[in-house]
């Protein structure tokens, strides 16, 4: 009679540790691609500086296309990397939420995958920053982005209020700092 209910909460037991959810895809980008040696703490940085306000991205489709590269690497990076287990759960989710957000104004598709979409921002930068307009342009024609390169051009031009966004960075970048918030 005993053996039934332990046999039953060991089942309960294996079946909870299978249904955990695996970590978020992270891309992995070439240290340095965020200004700082650090990718973590300089995409927060910067991502929360550039979304801060609307004005900060207008007519600069390069910082537009870095703070939307730095949201989606943050997105995975701050839920999968141990470095970052006393961040709050919160701003995890938050970010993640951001990078949905994110891609969606940008005309990314939701199910690109995050190395794809952080490499192609940051081409397009870098392209963009060095004058070559053609190849800048090419790159926001692969298939992942879903409107013509001019659309995401101009969005990336003119980057909205994304409050997900400004939130998930501002959390991350606080709580990254020594002695941050939790």
């Amino acid at each position: 009679m005993l053996m039934r209910p332990i046999a039953a909460l060991t089942c309960l037991t294996l079946a909870t540790c299978s249904a955990i959810t695996p970590p978020p895809d992270t891309a992995q980008p070439l240290p340095g691609a965020f200004g700082l040696f650090d990718n973590d703490v300089g995409a927060a940085n910067l991502a929360s500086w550039a979304l801060a306000s609307p004005s900060r991205t207008r007519n600069d489709p390069v910082d537009g296309a870095r703070a939307a590269a730095a949201i989606d690497f943050l997105a995975g990076e701050l839920s999968s990397n141990p470095r970052w287990i006393t961040l709050s759960p919160l701003t995890k989710q938050e970010m993640l939420q951001a990078r949905v957000d994110v891609r969606r104004v940008l005309g990314i598709r939701p199910d690109a995958p995050s190395q794809v979409v952080v490499t192609a921002l940051l081409r397009f930068a870098a392209a963009w920053q060095l004058g070559d307009r053609a190849t800048a342009m090419q790159v926001l024609g692969e298939a992942m982005f879903t409107a013509p390169p001019q659309q995401t051009l101009q969005i990336l031009s003119n980057m909205p209020m994304i409050q997900s966004a400004n939130v998930a960075s501002i959390d991350a970048e606080n709580q990254m700092l020594p002695g941050g918030d939790d």
